[in-house]
């Protein structure tokens, strides 16, 4: 599968971002999706995940109540809504898929080894 990101941009904090990830091929329910983050000088960690036929979700503490992974099944679209931003937010965002599949996905979803295939990235700057 083949991932393409975009939507990314500069806000001021407590503005809004909607981030798109168009994955290609047929078979865009067979893979769990994700959005990782990376900041300058900083690991690459996990945003929000979705897994591939219940479309359970999940997401790191620090951007819960405050984003929101969804996936539109017949567009092959994977989006993340991001509200109340904050400057701490800044950062490439990617999307990623895998088709693994695992015993907890709380846990499996949130690791960035589970995932094969990644999109290019998009910026978001806040600014504060």
């Amino acid at each position: 599968v083949q991932l393409q990101a975009s939507g990314g941009g500069r806000v001021q904090a407590g503005n809004s971002l909607r981030l798109s990830c168009a994955a290609s091929g047929r078979t865009f329910s067979s893979y769990h999706m994700g959005w990782f983050r990376q900041a300058p000088g900083k690991e690459r960690e996990f945003v929000a995940g979705s897994t591939r036929n219940s479309g359970n979700t999940f997401y790191a503490d620090s951007v819960k109540g405050r984003f929101t992974i969804s996936r539109d099944y017949a567009k092959n679209w994977v989006v993340l809504q991001m509200d109340s931003l904050k400057p701490e937010d800044t950062a490439v965002y990617y999307c990623a898929a895998t088709s693994k599949s695992f015993t907890s996905p709380g846990l499996g979803l949130k690791a960035r080894e589970s995932y094969d295939y990644w999109g290019q990235g998009t910026q978001v700057t806040v600014s504060s």
